[in-house]
């Protein structure tokens, strides 16, 4: 909405943000709100300003309108661990450990576990990761997104023409999102939700392809200079 050279006319786009935020709103998702929170702010400190007294706004109208006081309502409950969902969160936190203690190295794979008194599942990405994969997969999930937004951050400050520099931090934007979500849940790594797997990665491809489009583009503009 805020970029010089968009993919799609402003009033569509306009369409589709509140389409996501309605359907937010109507999953009263806490994970998800964080991971739009980061998106938006990710957006704001590195390029969009005007995102900044959008997101107050936003931000005041959940907090003092009454539809919306249900939303709020859970949201302090969860954060201060009062609600049902988040004390089996907790628990399922505390079960996941025991099975990594376990099996710490490559976890118990994908088709269950081998022990009666422990099971798979956990709602948050990192412990599901290090459940079925141990901590050597986890480690390598955690370096790869760590060198995904080095290279990201060097891309970016080589400078880039205004519609390629919309589509990188959009997908970079939507990547943050998905991983601090991904705290408080576990659909970007659960074989119940492949779909959600292929849009994640697809998303950290196309990021890639992008810095390598304006990697390409640098290299024809500085052979076209001399």
């Amino acid at each position: 909405m805020f970029a010089q050279e968009r993919l799609f006319p402003r009033w569509l786009t306009l369409i589709m943000l509140l389409t996501a935020v309605a359907a937010l709103y109507l999953t009263y998702s806490r994970s998800a709100l964080l991971g739009l929170a980061t998106s938006v702010g990710l957006l704001a400190v590195l390029k969009y300003r005007r995102l900044i007294p959008l997101g107050i706004v936003a931000a005041l109208l959940l907090l003092l309108l009454p539809q919306t006081q249900d939303y709020v309502a859970r949201l302090l409950e969860g954060f201060a661990g009062e609600d049902l969902a988040t004390q089996m969160r907790f628990g399922e936190y505390k079960d996941a450990l025991i099975l990594i203690g376990r099996y710490p190295i490559f976890g118990v794979g994908f088709t269950g576990v081998p022990d009666i008194d422990i099971y798979l599942g956990v709602s948050m990405l990192y412990l599901i990761i290090a459940e079925n994969m141990g901590l050597v997969g986890l480690g390598i999930f955690v370096l790869v997104m760590i060198g995904f937004f080095v290279m990201l951050g060097r891309s970016w400050r080589r400078g880039y023409a205004p519609g390629l520099e919309a589509i990188l931090l959009g997908l970079g934007g939507a990547i943050a999102g998905a991983l601090v979500s991904g705290i408080l849940d576990h659909y970007w790594f659960n074989m119940a939700y492949p779909h959600m797997s292929v849009l994640f990665w697809l998303y950290v491809g196309l990021a890639v392809a992008t810095m390598l489009v304006q990697e390409g583009n640098g290299t024809t503009n500085a052979e076209n200079n001399e």
